[in-house]
């Protein structure tokens, strides 16, 4: 997977190829999706989630430029495999998942792999987890069509930077979120196409005549 997936596409961060090459990917899917877990397409977790492909996460990660003292949110984590990703690139990471059952899932993953500098929390996924904030990277490794301003605040002032895939309409694009104060900047950097939209950051249906 990482050598046909990950350092083709212009992954060159070596903490997060070898992260990725050790972990076993194939335990944070359900059991009859393990088939699925190395190859190149998204892959069902639950209702309406599903875990990025490896090109895209990696490439998605490796832009956040995560340094080893750096706290980390990880939203949506599903069961766990970015947030096992991410502990082995920086200090702390805190995830976040709605479901009890998917936090605990998540959870004893992660301690049975020894990753000791993660924990997962249950919270609504738009609000992240401001009581733990501020951070210097937040992780949303899905599609988002809206509604990124409260984690947008949850990020340190001065070196703060998002990283999520941005859908508009049928197009998705990774994207990096920066902050310098109060003021907010946005680079698109590639084209990706998730398998949906997280729930949590589904644009609202506006009404119309």
């Amino acid at each position: 997977m990482v050598d046909s997936q990950v350092r083709p596409n212009d992954v060159t961060d070596f903490a997060l190829q070898d992260a990725m090459s050790e972990l076993p990917r194939e335990r944070f899917v359900p059991a009859d999706k393990r088939a699925l877990a190395y190859v190149e397409q998204d892959v069902p977790l639950f209702d309406d989630r599903w875990m990025l492909k490896a090109r895209d996460f990696s490439k998605l990660i490796n832009a956040a430029n995560i340094q080893k003292d750096d706290l980390v949110l990880d939203i949506a984590c599903g069961y766990g495999y970015s947030t096992a990703v991410l502990a082995k690139l920086c200090n702390v990471v805190v995830a976040v998942e709605e479901d009890e059952a998917i936090v605990t899932g998540a959870s004893e993953r992660i301690s049975e792999l020894g990753i000791d500098n993660a924990v997962v929390m249950a919270n609504p996924l738009a609000e992240g987890c401001p009581a733990q904030g501020p951070y210097d990277v937040i992780v949303v490794a899905g599609g988002v069509e809206d509604n990124l301003e409260p984690l947008l605040k949850q990020l340190k002032e001065d070196v703060g930077r998002l990283v999520t895939v941005r859908v508009e309409g049928r197009v998705g694009t990774a994207t990096l979120y920066t902050r310098s104060g109060e003021v907010f900047g946005e680079r698109k950097l590639f084209e990706a196409h998730p398998a949906g939209v997280i729930p949590a950051f589904r644009k609202k249906a506006g009404f119309a005549f």
